[in-house]
């Protein structure tokens, strides 16, 4: 029995113009190897997505984020591409429900195993270029590519980051200091500066002092375009 294909499409929000690549796509090697008429695997698709995705996550970081150095350009993109990122992309669509796999694999869990999954959605990928174009390569991959950003900047250490940056001229001092509480015991709210040689570089506001310092350190990166 075939995957519902059609459901699939619906999910992804792109419909095929030839069905094949999309089979294709779909098709693991395990498969393919069990059922010779059924065509080739999803390997060199995946192959093509991966370059594909490499591409247009470059191109979105550098055109999103420009300010950011190359060393930390790569270092988003890496995140957005590696193998974890297409796994939990590939859950958000259920991809692992439509895969054709051969009978060990489908005993064995393949359909949930993220190496199996990653390469899959780099063949959907590549599938949907194929078909339709970087146009609508772009509009499947981006907002996925947005969410990992998001994840990015939130698991950032904004104070890491700042100090890193200061660091690189050593006679800059860098501090931190209290400003304001306000509320009850219970409840309080800190305000920090974050201060470069006495001067005032970024202020941030938190339930906890080290919130309010990553918000400060956030603020002052902002300022520095970073």
């Amino acid at each position: 029995m075939q995957p519902p294909l059609a459901e699939l499409q619906k999910a992804i929000g792109y419909t095929f113009k030839n069905e094949e690549l999309l089979i294709g796509a779909l098709t693991h090697s395990s498969y393919a190897n069990e059922n010779l008429s059924s065509g080739e695997s999803n390997e060199r698709l995946e192959f093509l997505g991966d370059s594909v995705l490499g591409f247009i996550a470059a191109e979105y970081f550098y055109k999103d984020r420009t300010r950011l150095p190359e060393g930390e350009l790569t270092k988003l993109r890496a995140a957005a591409v590696c193998e974890k990122s297409l796994f939990s992309y590939s859950q958000k669509i259920n991809l692992g429900s439509y895969l054709f796999l051969g009978k060990g694999e489908i005993i064995t869990g393949g359909d949930s195993r993220p190496s199996i999954l990653a390469d899959a959605f780099e063949a959907l990928l590549a599938a949907i270029y194929l078909d339709g174009g970087m146009g609508a390569a772009k509009a499947f991959a981006l907002p996925f590519l947005k969410i990992s950003a998001l994840k990015s900047d939130t698991l950032r250490d904004h104070k890491t980051t700042l100090q890193e940056v200061i660091q690189k001229n050593p006679e800059e001092t860098l501090d931190y200091v209290v400003v304001a509480e306000s509320g009850p015991d219970h409840n309080k709210v800190f305000t920090v500066e974050v201060h470069l040689n006495n001067n005032v570089i970024g202020k941030g506001k938190g339930k906890s002092k080290k919130i309010a310092e990553q918000e400060a350190a956030k603020e002052a990166l902002a300022l520095m375009g970073l």
